[in-house]
């Protein structure tokens, strides 16, 4: 029996500015598929979330959305995937996303996928897990934040390891390459 791997993808409910994060984000759901893997993400059918999610579904990929009720409508969950849970609250949909899944790939979003992304990466820090966790850089969205991580370490307020806890791949490419080595 081969062990189903799942990759959570933490990403904007808007489609962004730049055709680039619509492209990484249906290219992203597209390999998750391919690769045999289940897509974990926030159920939504809007911006980027729809996009992986419909990209994933349509090269056959298996499934599991999770959004809590107050988003529902706001985000037009998606009822057509291969699992749909609906949560109380915001803090619940993390947890139940991070607990069913191997890695985590944080495509570019708003507030909520940085504090997605801070969430599992506290995490991280403090020792409560070690799956991987990647940025996908499309356009160097993430470079800022980089550069606010590498700040808040010249500042003292973290060590230099925080930035060994995630990965960035600047590409789809490097993302698939990061991601085979990771659920190997």
């Amino acid at each position: 029996m081969t062990l189903l791997r799942s990759v959570c993808v933490f990403c904007g409910s808007r489609p962004g500015l730049r055709p680039a994060y619509v492209r990484d984000a249906a290219e992203t759901g597209a390999l998750i598929a391919a690769q045999g893997w289940r897509l974990v993400y926030g159920a939504g059918d809007v911006g980027l979330m729809g996009e992986v999610a419909r990209a994933a579904m349509a090269a056959g990929g298996r499934t599991m959305g999770v959004i809590p009720t107050h988003l529902l409508a706001r985000e037009q969950g998606k009822r057509d995937l291969g699992q749909l849970v609906i949560t109380e609250d915001m803090h619940e949909r993390k947890k139940v996303m991070f607990m069913n899944c191997d890695a985590i790939v944080v495509l570019p979003g708003g507030i909520g996928s940085l504090d997605e992304f801070f969430e599992v990466l506290t995490w991280r820090q403090i020792g409560l897990h070690a799956k991987p966790i990647i940025l996908l850089d499309t356009d160097g969205y993430w470079q800022p934040l980089l550069a606010l991580l590498r700040h808040v370490i010249a500042e003292g307020f973290a060590e230099d390891t925080v930035l060994g806890y995630f990965s960035v791949a600047a590409d789809v490419p490097a993302l698939r390459t990061a991601l085979r080595a990771a659920l190997s």
